[in-house]
């Protein structure tokens, strides 16, 4: 008689189960997102005047659990939590595994279309992309990006750079000397040096660091040197504070928070406005080294910086913050966590990109857009119409 009921009770919830059409694979078909696709527009948008994105690289649900359990244990929270838009985006590219590289997961955050990995502000035909630190240019506003790894690395170069490769670093180096950014801070001083001296990789004897001194740049090479700048007065600023990433976050004299405090100092004094991207770049490391301190420490190295642009969002309020990922790194999960004490063990799948969903979450004008499931190519997209900027990946491709 049990088994007549439980029979009957699976009809009935089968009945209430939504219908997908499945192809003769019998597999649920979805969207082709192989090209790009509009986000949809917001309703009733409201204007904005500073768009700062920021990206954790590597870093998923988990990892932000994984931060968040151990703040408990200290009776402090995430400032992450204090973000009222909770979403969620889908990292792939068009890899044939779908699995994003940061190259083609920067090109989408930056560019708002999906290429192949390795890509760097390009398509998948190798055509250069607009991406949406050059349309804040265009429209007169300040730009910055703020990371903990080389300048040359995949997701900063995403914003300054267009190459096929992303190991160009090289040619990356030399494009970012020519890119529309007022302030450029974090490691990979050696693609800058010529190669006379003996930290330098290039092979060429262009002094990049020579280059920016003569647009106007203040070029700091020492956490001293940043200290001692003050950003409320400086034209622009490029900061190379280690040969190529820079050190670990409990380790590191120029951390991430005040990096990005003194960017938002330079960048807040011009009337129209600013586009900033920040990354923490290390908690990428952590996952492909499945150590589990290594993230948490990155982790919350990068919700300090968080709370210096939700802080600074908060007193001006025409600022929209969006913090995501790139990717998940590692296949994280947490199989025993104690609150009280903040500690915890974690699982992995191994030392390489999956394909997770990973966190969108936002703050500011127009944030609730980005509640939700996206795609990541959607979040330029909904950023910049609260810019009066429509179908940004429509004219992003330059032909």
């Amino acid at each position: 008689m049990k088994r007549l009921l439980h029979l009957a009770l699976a009809a009935l919830l089968m009945l209430s189960l939504p219908v997908y059409a499945a192809d003769q694979n019998d597999t649920v078909k979805i969207a082709d997102f192989t090209q790009a696709a509009d986000a949809a527009a917001i309703q009733n948008v409201k204007p904005v005047k500073n768009i700062i994105i920021m990206i954790g690289d590597g870093m998923g649900i988990n990892e932000v659990g994984a931060a968040r359990t151990a703040l408990y244990g200290r009776g402090l929270g995430l400032t992450l939590d204090r973000l009222p838009a909770l979403g969620q985006s889908i990292t792939w590219s068009l890899s044939d595994d779908f699995i994003t590289d940061s190259g083609a997961g920067g090109t989408a955050l930056a560019c708002g279309l999906r290429t192949l990995n390795g890509r760097i502000g390009e398509d998948r035909d190798a055509r250069p992309l607009k991406n949406i630190l050059e349309l804040a240019r265009s429209m007169g506003k300040s730009t910055g990006v703020v990371v903990t790894c080389s300048i040359t690395h995949a997701t900063p170069a995403c914003f300054l750079a267009h190459v096929k490769n992303r190991s160009n670093e090289w040619e990356i180096a030399r494009q970012i000397c020519a890119a529309p950014a007022d302030v450029m801070l974090g490691g990979g001083i050696e693609f800058f040096l010529p190669a006379s001296d003996k930290r330098s990789r290039r092979d060429d004897e262009t002094d990049l660091l020579e280059v920016l001194r003569k647009r106007g740049y203040s070029v700091l090479t020492t956490a001293d040197e940043l200290k001692a700048t003050d950003f409320g007065k400086a034209k622009a600023v490029a900061g190379f504070f280690a040969p190529y990433n820079m050190r670990s976050a409990t380790k590191r004299d120029t951390p991430l928070p005040d990096m990005v405090a003194g960017a938002l100092q330079l960048l807040s004094r011009n009337p129209k406005g600013f586009f900033l991207m920040v990354e923490g770049s290390q908690i990428d490391g952590g996952g492909h080294g499945n150590d589990l301190q290594y993230v948490v420490d990155e982790t919350l190295d990068f919700d300090r910086a968080v709370a210096k642009a939700v802080d600074f969002a908060e007193k001006d309020g025409n600022t929209l913050v969006v913090v995501t990922a790139d990717h998940e790194t590692g296949g994280l999960s947490l199989t025993e966590t104690n609150e009280t004490d903040g500690t915890m063990t974690a699982g992995w799948t191994g030392p390489e990109h999956t394909g997770s969903v990973v966190p969108l979450l936002a703050y500011g004008p127009n944030a609730q857009a980005f509640a939700g499931l996206h795609h990541n190519f959607h979040v330029p997209q909904l950023a910049v119409q609260g810019w009066g900027v429509k179908n940004f990946a429509s004219f992003a491709t330059d032909k």
